[in-house]
């Protein structure tokens, strides 16, 4: 019997088919998010986006430690799966229940603070009684890293949409525009008359003139949300739409590098196998991860100070 002729291997993805690829699932990841949030049932609107910013945070999570424990570092990944989840409800709890006591709009950082510092102590006691393992510092570190990196910096979309003085939902769906122009804008200016490198030893493909593209795009997409909002966007005028659209901007680009950062340190081209071809859950959140901090201590405390 004549042997079967070889398999044509398949050509990798070019840099256009993945970022088209990423683009398309982002879209449709925060598209689900955003019709949680938006909805007219209290369930849903409260409960699933709960469930799917939970699931977000864990999955982030797992592929975080999955490049911790690639790069040859220890960390306690179960522990801090159950931490950042528990991370996640518990600031859902509070900020969705405070509404009935007298409360300031500092307690659910108090709160999400109390949670934090237990979890530190719970990891330095759960180092304490494991005699097995002589790599505790290190241990440690990666696992509360892991922690901040991805469901901290992702609580702040909880923080955001229910923040009192404004309707949080459109300020989320404002910062996740944004963030995606940034990196649409990143991409479209860095093709076509990209030449200077940022920072070729963390992502070769990335210029300067990509940057410039970021800023400019995401900018203009802030000028034209705040100005075609009407009041769903409150006070959100010209002059903080350009401050706001520049910092997330800054923030979507930085985010993107941080991620890189960490996926070359580990030898690793993607954070996960969720999508193939593109990548995993951090490669599709990681602008947002620090846009949703950047966004929510502007309005805290410039807009609705």
């Amino acid at each position: 019997m004549p042997d079967a002729p070889p398999a044509t291997p398949v050509p990798p993805l070019t840099k256009g088919q993945t970022f088209i690829r990423r683009l398309a699932s982002t879209l449709v990841l925060w598209t689900i998010v955003l019709t949680a949030i938006f909805s007219t049932h209290k369930v849903v609107a409260n409960y699933v986006f709960l469930l799917l910013v939970a699931g977000l945070a864990a999955a982030g999570l797992w592929e975080f430690y999955g490049l911790v424990e690639r790069r040859g570092l220890v960390c306690f990944r179960w522990w801090g799966l159950c931490a950042g989840v528990a991370l996640m409800a518990s600031t859902h709890y509070y900020v969705t229940h405070a509404q009935g006591f007298q409360l300031g709009p500092g307690k659910p950082n108090d709160f999400e603070t109390g949670v934090l510092v237990l979890f530190v102590l719970g990891l330095c006691l759960r180092q304490l009684f494991d005699p097995k393992n002589p790599h505790g510092i290190v241990a440690i570190a990666t696992t509360l890293l892991g922690l901040m990196y991805v469901p901290w910096l992702l609580n702040f979309i909880q923080k955001i949409n229910y923040l009192e003085g404004v309707d949080g939902r459109f300020y989320v769906l404002y910062l996740l525009i944004v963030t995606k122009f940034s990196d649409v804008g990143a991409y479209c200016v860095g093709s076509l008359i990209g030449r200077h490198k940022m920072i070729p030893r963390i992502s070769p493909g990335k210029t300067w003139e990509g940057f410039a593209g970021a800023v400019v795009i995401s900018t203009g997409a802030s000028v034209l949300l705040a100005h075609f909002a009407g009041g769903r966007l409150k006070e959100l005028n010209l002059g903080h739409a350009v401050a706001i659209g520049m910092i997330l901007s800054l923030g979507a680009v930085v985010g993107d590098l941080i991620e890189s950062a960490f996926k070359r340190e580990a030898g690793a081209k993607d954070s996960g196998r969720l999508f193939p071809g593109i990548g995993g859950i951090l490669d599709l959140i990681d602008s947002p991860l620090f846009n949703a901090p950047l966004l929510y201590l502007y309005l805290r405390h410039v807009l609705t100070h």
